[in-house]
């Protein structure tokens, strides 16, 4: 994506075989320690959310949170993290999904969000849309209203929006 002043796609690195043969990782770090694109990033994936009413924004394991927190603090709302199998202290609920390369669980602390909050959800990539489709059963299954699903990326070729069942979806980036 092209702000203003920069081309965001000309932070994110390709990494062949990662992390496995056959995959191409798109790494976004680049991004991540350049402050200016950085900033762009968290400003336009907030934009469209903003004056929306958004209570929480869940972030995806684990990329997806360092976006979520920054978009949280623009929003005025309070961050969820959504975590692999074993990683929350509490009481928590789960959903299983599979992944291009593999299965995985993620859960969420059962007292996460409050019924009818707003909630964005964000994440790093749209692949397949398994992540993401996991990631919005435990948000309704916690009576949390999907407001939007952002991404950073989105990998148009794999078709992952199709699971994300019509839900307003922005990405600033598509490959």
């Amino acid at each position: 994506m092209k702000t203003a002043t920069m081309d965001l796609s000309s932070y994110i690195k390709d990494v062949p075989d990662f992390p496995k043969k056959g995959i191409v990782f798109k790494d976004m770090t680049p991004l991540l320690a350049d402050a200016a694109a950085f900033a762009a990033a968290i400003d336009c994936l907030s934009e469209p959310f903003i004056g929306k009413g958004i209570n929480i924004v869940a972030g995806i394991e684990s990329r997806g949170f360092l976006l979520a927190t920054p978009i949280a603090y623009r929003l005025n709302a309070g961050v969820v993290p959504l975590r692999k199998k074993g990683k929350l202290p509490r009481q928590t609920i789960s959903a299983n999904y599979v992944l291009e390369y593999g299965e995985e669980t993620m859960e969420a602390h059962a007292d996460a969000i409050r019924p009818d909050s707003r909630v964005l959800l964000v994440d790093d990539v749209l692949a397949t849309g398994g992540t993401a489709e996991a990631a919005c059963r435990l948000i309704e299954k916690l009576r949390g209203k999907i407001e939007g699903v952002a991404f950073l990326m989105e990998l148009k070729f794999l078709n992952g929006r199709r699971k994300l069942d019509g839900r307003p979806i922005r990405s600033l980036l598509s490959y």
